[in-house]
C-alpha cells in the first residue's frame, strides 16, 4: 500500500486544524493528539493567550499563606503576579511590577510588612496602594493617591488558591460545583498542606497533564513504586465535564495513608479506599485520597519544558494521628520516587514527539480523560 502524501491533495493543516480534526472523531475511534500541538511554538502562543491568560490557575494551597504579609509569586502568560494575605487576612492578588520604572518587586515567597521596589524603593501597602516614593516632590504631576498596583482576581476554592487574569471568568465555586458534588464527602478544604516544591522538566506541559490523567501507565512506568497497588480492571474513567475530567481507583492497603484513618467513622464502604484523580482545566492536577493528597500546578516554559509546582499534605484526622510525621515522611518519599519515574516517562514521550518517524496512536478506553482534555483545548483556541 502506498502511504498517503498530504501534499498531493492540498496545503498542510495548521496545528489548530489538526487538533480539531483529531477530536472530531468519536472517543471509540480516538487517537492521541497530533504532534504539532506539543512541539509548535505558535500553538503554545495561542495556548498562553486563549487558555492560560483567561482560565483559573492554581498557586497551590491557601494554607501556604498563613499570616498577613505572607506572600508568594507566580507568572501567568508572562505577567508577574504577587499573591498575599492583606492586613485583614484576606487573599489578595497584585501585579508584581512597580508603577515607576517597571521593575519586578518580589521574588519567590516569604513575608513582608510592605512591598518595597528593589530599584528605587517605591513602597506599597499590602492592598497595593502606594505608601511612599522617595524624592518625588519636585514632580508636579506626581500624586501618590493616584498610584496603586493593579489587582488580580484571587479566590480560595476548597483550600486552593485560584488566580485568573480574566475579570469575566465564572467563579470556581460555580464552574467547579460538580467537583464538590463528587468529592465533597472528603472535605478537601480541611486537608493541611505540608510540603511545597518546584521543578522544571524537559517535556511539554500537556504531556505531563495527560500522564496524570490516565493511570494506564501505572503498572509499567511505576512498577518500582505504586504499580503493584493498581488493578487496571478496577479502574473507572467516567465522562468528565466542561471544566475538568477525573477517574478513580480502588486502592488496596499497600499505602495505609491512602485509606481512611481507623478512627474515622464518617466514611463508609469504598469511600474509605477510593483514590480520586482530578484534572481541573487547564493545569491543576490533584490526587485525593481519604488520608492524603498531592498536586501538580503546571506552567508552560516553551514547547519543550514545563515548570511544576508540586505539593501535598494530609487529611485532618491523619494530621492528628500521633504517628502523623512518620506516615507523612513515608508517603512523601514514595511520591518523590513516583515523580522521578514520571519525569523519565514524560521526557521520553517528548523525545518521541520530536522524532520524524513518530505518529500518534489509538487511545485505550482508560485514556478517556486525555481525549476530553484534547477536546477542551480545541474548543478554547479559535480557528
Amino acid at each position: 500500500m502506498t502511504r498517503h502524501d498530504p501534499s498531493l491533495t492540498g496545503p498542510s493543516l495548521t496545528p489548530v486544524e489538526e487538533l480539531r480534526a483529531n477530536v472530531a472523531q468519536p472517543f471509540e475511534r480516538a487517537h492521541a493528539m497530533p504532534k504539532s500541538v506539543y512541539t509548535s511554538p505558535d500553538f503554545l502562543t495561542l495556548e498562553e493567550k486563549h487558555i492560560f491568560a483567561r482560565e483559573w490557575l492554581s498557586a497551590g494551597r491557601a494554607d501556604a499563606l498563613k499570616e498577613p504579609g505572607d506572600y508568594l509569586t507566580m507568572e501567568i502568560s508572562g505577567e508577574p503576579i504577587i499573591i498575599l494575605r492583606d492586613r485583614d487576612g484576606a487573599l489578595c492578588g497584585l501585579s508584581n511590577v512597580c508603577r515607576h520604572r517597571m521593575s519586578t518587586l518580589l521574588e519567590g515567597s516569604g513575608h513582608v510588612r510592605a512591598i518595597v521596589c528593589p530599584y528605587h524603593a517605591w513602597t506599597y501597602n499590602l492592598d497595593g496602594s502606594l505608601r511612599g516614593a522617595p524624592a518625588m516632590a519636585a514632580n508636579e504631576a506626581f500624586c501618590k493617591g493616584d498610584i496603586a498596583l493593579p489587582q488580580v482576581r484571587v479566590v480560595d476554592w476548597l483550600g486552593w488558591i485560584m488566580v485568573t487574569l480574566n475579570p469575566d471568568a465564572p467563579s470556581p465555586h460555580d464552574q467547579l460545583k460538580e467537583v464538590e458534588n463528587l468529592v465533597g464527602y472528603l472535605d478537601m478544604a480541611s486537608y493541611r498542606g505540608t510540603f511545597r516544591e518546584s521543578f522544571r522538566w524537559a517535556t511539554n506541559w500537556k504531556v505531563l497533564a495527560e500522564n496524570f490523567m490516565e493511570s494506564y501507565h501505572l503498572p509499567v512506568c511505576h512498577s518500582g513504586t505504586i504499580g503493584g497497588s493498581v488493578d487496571l480492571m478496577k479502574m473507572t474513567c467516567p465522562a468528565g465535564s466542561a471544566a475538568f475530567n477525573y477517574h478513580f481507583i480502588v486502592k488496596n492497603d499497600t499505602v495505609p495513608l491512602s485509606l481512611a484513618h481507623p478512627a474515622n467513622t464518617t466514611l463508609t464502604g469504598d469511600q474509605r479506599r477510593l483514590t480520586w484523580l482530578l484534572s481541573i482545566y487547564p493545569a491543576l492536577l490533584i490526587t485525593l485520597t481519604p488520608g492524603y493528597f498531592w498536586y501538580l500546578c503546571l506552567t508552560p516554559d516553551g514547547p519543550g519544558h514545563v515548570n511544576v509546582l508540586y505539593g501535598g499534605g494530609m487529611s485532618a484526622d491523619w494530621c492528628a494521628d500521633p504517628d502523623a510525621a512518620h506516615h507523612l515522611a513515608t508517603v512523601k518519599a514514595l511520591l518523590d520516587d513516583v515523580n522521578i519515574e514520571d519525569k523519565g516517562c514524560t521526557e521520553k514521550v517528548y523525545q518521541g514527539l520530536s522524532a520524524n518517524f513518530s505518529a500518534p496512536g489509538p487511545l485505550s478506553h482508560l485514556e478517556r480523560p486525555n481525549f476530553e482534555f484534547a477536546t477542551d483545548i480545541a474548543a478554547k483556541i479559535p480557528a
